[in-house]
C-alpha cells in the first residue's frame, strides 16, 4: 500500500469532513489509515457481540493481527474504509471493496463495491450510518463505482433500514439466509431529498440543544461580581432560566458567587451540564474547551474576543478553536459572541450580555452577527413593545451560522418571522436554498451589512452589484431591506397582520396632506392606492373606527394604512383612537392595517405622559421578573444554589418596561395577528415600504405556491462524459492554487456539445486566402468578424463584417478590416456561416461569492452594457424562472414583436438558459460560461461564439454529502 498516514501526499485529505448527527451532537469522518490500528482495535472491543455477529455472520470476538492490517490498510481507490470519530476515537466504520461480476475483488472498470458498516452500540439510533453511508457514496461516486451491493442479515432489522431510507433506487433479494441489496449510487430526486430532510432535523436539532439547555455552566465568573462572565451569569439567573445553573472559577473560595451555586471547575460539578458560556481570556480558551469536551458538554457560546475579528494570528486561533470543539462532538456559537435568548416559558434562557429584563415573548427570531447591531435591534423591538421567540448574536460565526438558525426556525412554531442581520452570507448556495424553503411557510427578512466594504473590514466584497445579489434573494422569497430599522418596520408588520392579497391600498385620516404624502409613497413602491379618504381633523375615534370598519369589509383594497395627527387639547384621545381602531380590526379581520401618525412638539411628552398615566399590563410571563436562583430547577438532580439560600432573592424585581416606551398603537401581547396589535410607524415612507414588501412577499408565496416551476431532464445530456472530460482537462491544474483555466474555442465547444448547447463553428482566417477556403468549406453567405480580445463582441468597432455573399465581397471586406484594425496577426480574424436573423442575446453564468451560482440574461450591445439591462436567476433554474428571467429585462419587448417586428423562438432561449443551469448546477468545476452572440430568430437559435471558465471545485460544497463548513 502506497499510503501510510495521514501526512502521506496521497492521503485524500478532502474527504475529511464534520457532520452533524441525528441528536445534534457532531461527529468527523475521515479516511482510515495504518495509524488508526489501535484505535479501530479499541473500538471493536466496545461493540457488543450481537453487532459483531451481525457484521461478520458469524461469532467473531476479537480483530486478528491480518484483520487488523486489513480494515487499515487502504488504496483509497479500490478499498476504501471511513471512521466516524469523537474525540479522535472511533464511533463507527465503513468500507468498500470494489468487486467484479464474479463477486470477487476487481480494479477498474468494475463499477460495483461490496459495503459494510460496524456502529459502537452506545451511538447506534444517532444517524451514524446514514452520514458514513452518505460520504463512503460520494467516495465511490469520485472513482468510478456507480453500484453498492450489500448482505446483511435478515435480523439486522437498524442495517436494512439504513439501506432502504437512503432513497436511491435499489433492488432486494433473499439468498442464502441473507438479504441482498443492489443500491445504484446516482443521485437521485428521493435521494436528495432524504439527504436534505436529514440534514434540516440534526441542524435544527443541534441549535434546539444550544437554545434549551437543562443546565448552564458559566465558565470565567470573576469573584468580584466584575466582568463579561460575571454579567452572563447575572443575566441567566435574574431571567429566570428553569434549568440548573452554575459558575466555574478556577480561584473560587466560597459556595457562591452571586447566589449561584460556584466550583473551581467544570468537572467538579458532577452533574451533567448542557451548555457552557465561556468568557475566559483567548489564551485561556483551549483549556475551558477541553475542560467541556471531557465533561460531555453538548454546545458553547463563546463571548470571549480576540480571534477572526482581530487579523491572520486570531484566524488561526479561530480555526484551531473550531477544530478542538468538534472534535468533542460539539457545537460553537461565537467567538466574540453576544449570546443567546430563548422566551419560551419553559425555558426562559438569557445567556446573553443582554441585562434584565429580559425580551417579552413574542412571535420574531431574531440573528446577528454584530453584536453592536444585535443590541440595536433588541433595544428597538423592546421601544415598539414587540417581543422575540428566540435570539441568537453569534459573532464571528465560526461554526453555528445563520443557515442552522434558519433550520431550527423552519419548523420552530414559536417563529412566525424570521429577522436576519447579516454581513455574509457564508454558503451562499445553502442559505439560498435554506431561505427559499422557510420562506415558503414564514417571512425571512433580511438585511445585509457589507454592501460598501470599506479597507481593511474583515467582510469580503461581492463581485455582483448590490441590487443584483437583493434582486437574488428576492427570487428566494427573502424580504431584503436596507437598513436596520427597516428589518425591524417590516417585521413588526408581518408579526402582527396577516399579509395583504394584492398591492390595492386604502388611505384614511384626519389629515389631508398626510394621506397625499402616504398615497405619494405608495406609488413610489409600486402599490396601487386609492385615493385617501379624509374624515378631517374634527373626526372622532367613533369616525375612525367606523371608517377602517368600512374600507376593511370593502373590496376594493387589499391593505389599509391609517393616518393620524394627534388631538392637542385632549390628549387622552389617543388611547380612545387606539381602542377604535382595534374594534374595527377585530370586527372585521382578514386585512393588514397600519397606522402612520404624527407627534408635534410637546404633544411627544403629552403622548407620554398619556400612556404613563393608563399603564397596560402585561401578559403572564411577557416581562418577567428576577426570579430566586432556584425558581424553575428542576425537583430531580443538585440543586442549583445552596439549602440556606433557597428563600426569596435579595435582589430587586425587575422593572417591567415602562408604559411610555410602548408607542400608542403597540401592546405587550405576545401572540401574532392579534387584532390589538397594530403597528404604528412615525413616517409615512416607512409604513408603505413595509407594506409594499408584505404585498411582494406575499405575491411570491402564492406564485410559489400555484406553480414552483421545475427543473427539467434532458435525455441528450451527457453527464459522465463532461466530468470525465473536466477531469482530463484539470488534471494538470494544482488543486490548491485557485486557478481558473479558460477552454480553448475546441474544448469549450466540446464541453458545451454534451449538454446540448452547439456553438457555431469559425474557422481562422489568418490571410485573405484562408478566408476564402474557409468560405469555400462553409458555404457562402458568410461573416468575417475578428477575435482580437480588445475587439471580441465589439461590432461598433467594425470588427464583424456580414452577408459576404461571394469571394469578391469577403476579399474586399477582409482588406477593409485590415487597414482600418490592424495586421491580420493582431485581429485573429474569423469566417463564420451567416445564421437566420435575430435579435441578438447574451447568455452568462458565473459563480459569485455572494450569491452562489447565478445565471444572467441580457440584450447584446453597447446600449444594454451601459443601462445595465441584465437580468439574473439563481441555479440551479427552473422553467418558471427561465421564462421569467427573459422577460425582466427593460428590454424584453424587442423579443416580443415590437413595433411590429416577428416574435423571435423564445422557448428555445428559455431551453437554452436550463441547459446552461444544468450544466453549472451538476458540474461546479465550471465556474464561468458566456454565450455571446446568442442570435434568437423566430425559429431557432444560433450561439456564435462561447467562453467556457474551469477550476477545481471547493473540497465540500452545497452538492456533495451533508458536512459542516471546514475550517
Amino acid at each position: 500500500m502506497g499510503m501510510t498516514t495521514e501526512s502521506d501526499p496521497s492521503y485524500p485529505a478532502h474527504w475529511e469532513a464534520d457532520v452533524v448527527l441525528r441528536d445534534g451532537g457532531t461527529a468527523r469522518i475521515r479516511p482510515i489509515t495504518t495509524a488508526d490500528a489501535g484505535r479501530l482495535v479499541s473500538f471493536y472491543e466496545q461493540v457488543s457481540d450481537e453487532s459483531k455477529y451481525y457484521r461478520f455472520f458469524a461469532p467473531y470476538p476479537r480483530l486478528s493481527d491480518r484483520d487488523v492490517h486489513r480494515f487499515t490498510h487502504h488504496d483509497y481507490v479500490d478499498r476504501v474504509g471511513l471512521a466516524a470519530t469523537i474525540g479522535g476515537e472511533f464511533i463507527g466504520t465503513v468500507r468498500y471493496d470494489r468487486i467484479g461480476a464474479d463477486g470477487r475483488p476487481a480494479s477498474e472498470p468494475a463499477d460495483e463495491a461490496e459495503v459494510a458498516f460496524l456502529v459502537q452500540d452506545a451511538h447506534q439510533g444517532r444517524g451514524v450510518a446514514s452520514a458514513l453511508l452518505e460520504h463512503i457514496g460520494a467516495v465511490a461516486r469520485e472513482r468510478g463505482i456507480r453500484r453498492f451491493a450489500a448482505e446483511v442479515l435478515p435480523a439486522n432489522t437498524k442495517m436494512i433500514k439504513v439501506f432502504t431510507d437512503v432513497g436511491y433506487e435499489q433492488k432486494r433479494s433473499f439468498e442464502d439466509g441473507s438479504v441482498h441489496l443492489t443500491l445504484d449510487l446516482e443521485p437521485t430526486a428521493e435521494s436528495l431529498a432524504v439527504q436534505r430532510a436529514r440534514e434540516q432535523r440534526a441542524e435544527a436539532r443541534s441549535v434546539q440543544r444550544l437554545l434549551a439547555p437543562g443546565s448552564v455552566a458559566v465558565v470565567g465568573v470573576s469573584r468580584s461580581g466584575g466582568g463579561v462572565g460575571a454579567a452572563a451569569l447575572r443575566n441567566l439567573r435574574d431571567s429566570g432560566f428553569h434549568g440548573h445553573l452554575y459558575a466555574v472559577n478556577e480561584a473560587v473560595t466560597r459556595d457562591l458567587l452571586d447566589g449561584v451555586r460556584a466550583y473551581r471547575t467544570i468537572d467538579a460539578i458532577g452533574a451533567p451540564v448542557d451548555l457552557a458560556v465561556i468568557a475566559v481570556p483567548a489564551d485561556r480558551v483551549p483549556e475551558a474547551v477541553a475542560a467541556c469536551g471531557e465533561h460531555g458538554v453538548q454546545g458553547l457560546v463563546v463571548l470571549s474576543a480576540g480571534y477572526g475579528e482581530s487579523g491572520p494570528e486570531g484566524q488561526d486561533r479561530q480555526r484551531e478553536l473550531v477544530r478542538q470543539v468538534r472534535s468533542y462532538g460539539m457545537r460553537l456559537i461565537g467567538p466574540n459572541a453576544y449570546g443567546v435568548i430563548n422566551t419560551a416559558p419553559e425555558v426562559e434562557l438569557n445567556a446573553s450580555l443582554t441585562p434584565a429584563p429580559m425580551p417579552m415573548r413574542g412571535r420574531i427570531g431574531l440573528f446577528t452577527q454584530s453584536g453592536a447591531i444585535g443590541i440595536a435591534l433588541l433595544s428597538a423591538l423592546l421601544r415598539r413593545g414587540e417581543g422575540l421567540s428566540s435570539f441568537v448574536s453569534a459573532g464571528n460565526r465560526a461554526d453555528v451560522s445563520g443557515n442552522d438558525i434558519l433550520q431550527y426556525w423552519y419548523d420552530d412554531e414559536a417563529t412566525d418571522v424570521a429577522l436576519m442581520y447579516l454581513e455574509t452570507l457564508g454558503n451562499p448556495r445553502k442559505f439560498t436554498r435554506l431561505a427559499r424553503r422557510t420562506a415558503a411557510v414564514k417571512p425571512v427578512v433580511v438585511a445585509k451589512g457589507g454592501r460598501h466594504t470599506p479597507a481593511g473590514h474583515v467582510v469580503p466584497d461581492t463581485r455582483l452589484p448590490d441590487a443584483t445579489v437583493s434582486a437574488l434573494l428576492r427570487q428566494a422569497g427573502v424580504i431584503r431591506v436596507d437598513t436596520v430599522t427597516e428589518l425591524v418596520d417590516v417585521g413588526l408588520l408581518l408579526a402582527a397582520q396577516p399579509l395583504p392579497a394584492g398591492p390595492r391600498i386604502a388611505i384614511l385620516g384626519n389629515s389631508e396632506s398626510l394621506g397625499v404624502l402616504t398615497y405619494d409613497a405608495c406609488l413610489t413602491q409600486g402599490l396601487s392606492p386609492l385615493p385617501p379618504l379624509d374624515l378631517t381633523t374634527a373626526a372622532s375615534p367613533a369616525d375612525f373606527r367606523d371608517a377602517l370598519a368600512a374600507a376593511l369589509a370593502s373590496s376594493d383594497n387589499d391593505a389599509v394604512v391609517v393616518t393620524a395627527i394627534p388631538w392637542v387639547s385632549e390628549h387622552a384621545l389617543a388611547d380612545d383612537l387606539a381602542d377604535a381602531l382595534r374594534e374595527a380590526v377585530a370586527e372585521v379581520p382578514g386585512k393588514p392595517v397600519a397606522v402612520v401618525h404624527v407627534e408635534l412638539g410637546e404633544l411627544v411628552a403629552a403622548l407620554s405622559a398619556a400612556r404613563a398615566s393608563d399603564p397596560i399590563e402585561p401578559l403572564p410571563n411577557a416581562t418577567p421578573t428576577a426570579k430566586p436562583a432556584t425558581a424553575g430547577t428542576p425537583t430531580a438532580g443538585p440543586p442549583t444554589v445552596a439549602p440556606s439560600t433557597a428563600g426569596p432573592s435579595t435582589e430587586p424585581a425587575a422593572e417591567p418596561v415602562p408604559p411610555a416606551a410602548l408607542p400608542p398603537f403597540a401592546t405587550a401581547e405576545p401572540t401574532t395577528g392579534d387584532p390589538g396589535r397594530i403597528p404604528s410607524y412615525p413616517a409615512a415612507e416607512r409604513a408603505v415600504r413595509a407594506l409594499a414588501e408584505a404585498v411582494r412577499y406575499g405575491q411570491w408565496r402564492r406564485a410559489t405556491a400555484e406553480a414552483a416551476g421545475q427543473v427539467p431532464e434532458y435525455e441528450d445530456i451527457d453527464e459522465a462524459g463532461t466530468a470525465a472530460q473536466l477531469a482530463g482537462l484539470l488534471a494538470g491544474l494544482d488543486p490548491d492554487s485557485g486557478d481558473v483555466l479558460t477552454l480553448s474555442e475546441w474544448d469549450g465547444r466540446e464541453l458545451l456539445a454534451r449538454y446540448g448547447i452547439r456553438v457555431l463553428s469559425a474557422l481562422p482566417a489568418p490571410s485573405p486566402d484562408a478566408a476564402v477556403r474557409a468560405a469555400g468549406v462553409l458555404g457562402y453567405p458568410v461573416a468575417l468578424k475578428t477575435t482580437a480580445p480588445h475587439l471580441r463582441h465589439r461590432a461598433d468597432l467594425g470588427g464583424v463584417r456580414l452577408d459576404l455573399a461571394n469571394e469578391e465581397q469577403l476579399r474586399r471586406s477582409y482588406e477593409e478590416l485590415t487597414e482600418l484594425l490592424g495586421k491580420p496577426a493582431e485581429l485573429q480574424p474569423v469566417v463564420q456561416a451567416m445564421v437566420p436573423r435575430g435579435v441578438d442575446t447574451v447568455v452568462r453564468s458565473v459563480i459569485d461569492p455572494a450569491a452562489g451560482a447565478v445565471l444572467s440574461f441580457g440584450l447584446a450591445g453597447v446600449a444594454s452594457e451601459l443601462l445595465g439591462d441584465t437580468a439574473h436567476r439563481l441555479v440551479p433554474a427552473t422553467d418558471r424562472d427561465a421564462a421569467g428571467l427573459i422577460r425582466s429585462i427593460r428590454t424584453a419587448p424587442l423579443l416580443f414583436g415590437w413595433r411590429g417586428s416577428d416574435p423571435v423562438d423564445t422557448p428555445a432561449l428559455e431551453e437554452l438558459l436550463l441547459r446552461v443551469s444544468r450544466l453549472v448546477d451538476d458540474h461546479p468545476e465550471v465556474v464561468g460560461v458566456s454565450l455571446e452572440p446568442v442570435v434568437v430568430a423566430t425559429e431557432g437559435i444560433s450561439v456564435l461564439s462561447a467562453t467556457v471558465r474551469v477550476a477545481h471545485p471547493p473540497v465540500r460544497g452545497d452538492l456533495g454529502p451533508r458536512t459542516l463548513p471546514s475550517y
